[in-house]
């Protein structure tokens, strides 16, 4: 005779029941609802456990972020906040130039090793956007020696698993391999695996640890999918496993008790599970509604800047102007970069336009009323 067990569990204010037949011990955590996801309490939930229990960071702490074009987005935002990202003031480092371009965990512990170690690549693996050798040169890496000895805290964001190597020494490059230099005996492609990123994650911490001992490290994932893949399987499939090696590290990683110092912020699952329609038409850049609430969630938790209702009412605006999109289109939002090249622009209806005339001076409004009190 099968017994039907039942338990009950909260999602938000609501008690919900299901079954029990297996044991789900006195601590689990279930998915949301849709219904769940808007309910008030449902944003704490994607932070706990992860975030410190008080505040460890204000605008004099020294900041270094990089690793990927979402870092450059935190970057950004905490520098046009006032915060003291060292990132944002160097133009002669290359985190500082390229950091949203070094997206690989191989490449973010190669920065590391030179500024500390003096360990220089043998091959010649560093070329800057438009393809051109940046090389070693030795006031560079004492430039961003400077910058790592300074730093209090380190935002890291790694980006993706794909990466090319020579073959010859083994070493990786930044990204791919400039079009007049590639050489198809040495230069070769393969996916990092979960192990080699964690180690990689394992010796970037290390690091940091033996030279900057007390600085806080905060390991984020970025959303971003690949642009495109050199494996012979659709790019959203290769994205997809690209992110889960470099997420299963991350898990690894923190499951260790020993990273001390350390945390996760997820804006990686913030991004793709709180909203339906968070990239842009290219699918590559993430809505600015959604950028501006993920960096509200981490200066409450991180820096201790406004309170619950602040992030509710941010939480709010970004889910009404999610579902907007998917009503009336991309450009029925405020957003910052121009319409993606070769893409079709969708104008919304004149009632939309009009409400957006009206956010955008309400907003501007709040904006400076933020900065003043906050």
């Amino acid at each position: 005779m099968s017994i039907d067990y039942k338990i009950d569990y909260k999602e938000g204010p609501v008690t919900r029941e299901t079954s029990a037949t297996f044991f789900r011990g006195n601590g689990a955590n279930f998915f949301p609802s849709d219904e769940g996801v808007d309910r008030r309490g449902f944003v704490e939930t994607l932070v706990g456990g992860l975030v410190p229990a008080a505040p460890i960071v204000d605008k004099s702490t020294r900041i270094v972020t990089f690793g990927s074009c979402f870092a450059a987005n935190i970057s950004r935002h905490l520098h046009a906040r006032g915060y003291n990202v060292l990132t944002k003031k160097d133009e002669v480092s290359y985190v500082s130039k390229m950091g949203d371009g070094i997206v690989n965990s191989f490449a973010i512990l190669q920065q590391f090793e030179w500024a500390w170690k003096n360990r220089q690549p043998r091959a010649d693996l560093w070329h800057g956007f438009d393809a051109q050798a940046l090389g070693y040169d030795e006031l560079v890496r004492l430039k961003t020696k400077g910058l790592f000895d300074a730093c209090e805290m380190f935002i890291i964001t790694f980006g993706l698993s794909e990466i090319w190597y020579d073959e010859t020494t083994g070493e990786v490059f930044w990204r791919a391999v400039p079009t007049e230099n590639f050489d198809a005996t040495r230069h070769k492609f393969r996916v990092a695996t979960q192990a080699e990123n964690l180690r990689n994650m394992q010796a970037i911490y290390s690091l940091i640890r033996k030279h900057r001992p007390d600085a806080p490290i905060v390991f984020t994932l970025s959303p971003v999918p690949l642009t495109a893949t050199f494996r012979p399987i659709s790019a959203v499939v290769a994205s997809a496993a690209s992110k889960a090696s470099l997420r299963g590290a991350l898990d690894e990683f923190f499951a260790d008790s020993m990273a001390h110092g350390a945390f996760y912020f997820p804006s990686y699952e913030i991004v793709l599970e709180c909203f339906q329609n968070r990239f842009m038409e290219d699918r590559k850049h993430v809505h600015q509604h959604v950028l501006d609430f993920v960096m509200v969630l981490f200066e409450r938790h991180f820096a201790g800047v406004g309170d619950d209702e602040v992030v509710w009412a941010a939480f709010k605006r970004a889910r009404r102007l999610d579902k907007r999109v998917g009503r009336h289109g991309h450009w029925s939002v405020p957003r910052k970069l121009r319409e993606r090249k070769g893409l079709t622009r969708r104008p919304p209806p004149f009632r939309i336009m009009a409400l957006m005339a009206i956010e955008k001076f309400c907003g501007r409004y709040l904006t400076r009323s933020f900065a003043k009190n906050g």
